[in-house]
């Protein structure tokens, strides 16, 4: 369906097009999914700056990559490569990569044009901020050439408490429930748990999990997501709703330990709270951003 998606919104091209031309911008800052904008920015005589959602180390890491290869004289899956070029010595495997630097296909060749978008435009924004990856933003503008300003976290746009609950999307608990929750607990006692919107476990990870949270001691407020179901029909990898082990869920509400909240969480709101003395997350860069700026330790 990505696929689909971005052909979907290459389709608002013509439109676009015409709305710049009716106002006349000085400049066009696009996402850098959106490419085809810097080609109506060179028609129109005008800069496309890029929005890039993510760091400065991923990026100068994507670029050293593409540039030199290293993975392509590497046989095994698992063996250590090291990222030739970069401020410190980065070591990855080739299962570590995403599938479109190991294979090419429809959706490589997409992102390849993303990149090459992205490289012929007057600039990058990046959401991220210099005292977190110094030596990257340096190597980025320095040594690769890319002109870039760091204008993040975003997250610090997010003022109030109104804002901080309906960041990305509608939470699915109020935030009254889940101050209260955590105002009961004692400062850096609560550990946050959030595997990000994309990742998804089978039922006997989901288990694993909600039986070592409640054999830890320790209270937790744990984002549910979706379940895979595992078989072995054509099917494999298809979503199920939430699920969690019988009785898990009354028993930790009754106790106290934990607080479940399915689907979409107040994320700022929760990190910011005195109670949590952690997160669990999946790394994903909004996350790590606001756990940093939260000042939460990680575990990753």
């Amino acid at each position: 369906m990505s696929i689909k998606l971005f052909h979907a919104i290459e389709l608002l091209q013509p439109k676009i097009k015409k709305l710049f031309s009716d106002h006349h911008p000085d400049c066009i800052v696009s996402d850098s999914l959106c490419p085809w904008t810097l080609d109506i920015a060179n028609e129109l005589g005008i800069a496309r700056i890029a929005f890039n959602g993510s760091g400065f180390f991923n990026l100068c890491l994507s670029e050293n990559i593409t540039h030199y290869e290293p993975h392509k004289s590497i046989e095994s899956e698992t063996e250590t490569f090291v990222v030739p070029g970069l401020p410190d010595e980065v070591k990855l495997t080739r299962s570590q990569l995403p599938d479109i630097v190991k294979a090419k296909n429809k959706f490589s060749e997409l992102f390849d044009k993303l990149k090459e978008s992205q490289r012929k435009s007057f600039g990058v924004l990046m959401n991220s901020f210099y005292e977190l990856e110094p030596g990257y933003a340096d190597h980025c503008r320095n040594v690769l050439g890319i002109k870039a300003w760091h204008i993040g976290p975003f997250s610090l746009v997010n003022r109030d408490t109104v804002d901080k609950v309906d960041r990305g999307e509608k939470t699915s608990i109020s935030k009254h429930d889940c101050i209260n929750w955590l105002d009961c607990k004692k400062p850096r006692s609560v550990l946050y748990i959030c595997f990000g919107s994309l990742t998804r476990f089978n039922k006997k990870q989901t288990t694993e999990i909600a039986y070592a949270l409640e054999a830890s001691g320790h209270s937790f407020i744990w984002v549910v997501g979706k379940v895979l179901k595992t078989s072995n029909d054509e099917f494999e990898d298809e979503e199920q709703e939430l699920w969690l082990p019988q009785g898990f869920e009354d028993k930790i509400k009754d106790n106290g330990q934990g607080l479940l909240i399915r689907g979409w969480a107040p994320q700022v709101l929760i990190l910011e709270h005195e109670a949590i003395g952690g997160f669990l997350t999946h790394c994903g860069w909004n996350s790590i951003l606001e756990g940093i700026v939260a000042g939460v330790p990680f575990i990753t």
